[in-house]
């Protein structure tokens, strides 16, 4: 690696598809945005078979770059800032479309958009 703050983070989980059928045994409550890594179209591979989406992802793991980043509700500068991740910390992008990104910190969240020049490649 180059000394970036990618360097410092490792692959310690794996996620795996998971075998066999994948289903909901019932309702479940929608949890509030920007909590688990969870869009109507999208969500991380660690929630199925506890949450419907269209499509599961397993993640690249990357990180935040050295200037830190907002993690925001929606992709767009006005939108609110949910947390303030500081340099290094581990990011699990699930999605890119332009200049952002949609990830988390882990399955159990918090999640939501970052720019992409604010995130490493790992």
């Amino acid at each position: 690696m180059d000394g970036t703050a990618a360097d410092s983070v490792t692959d310690e989980t794996a996620y795996d598809v998971p075998d066999g059928v994948i289903g909901l045994r019932g309702p479940v409550a929608r949890p509030e945005p920007g909590t688990l890594p969870l869009r109507g179209d999208l969500a991380h591979i660690a929630l199925a078979g506890q949450h419907l989406a269209a499509h599961y992802v397993i993640p690249e793991v990357a990180a935040i770059g050295p200037a830190g980043a907002d993690l925001r509700l929606h992709p767009r500068e006005d939108s609110e800032v949910l947390h303030r991740l500081p340099a290094g910390t581990r990011f699990e992008v699930l999605d890119r479309a332009g200049e952002w990104v949609w990830g988390c910190v882990g399955p159990a969240g918090p999640s939501g958009y970052c720019r992409a020049r604010e995130v490493a490649e790992a």
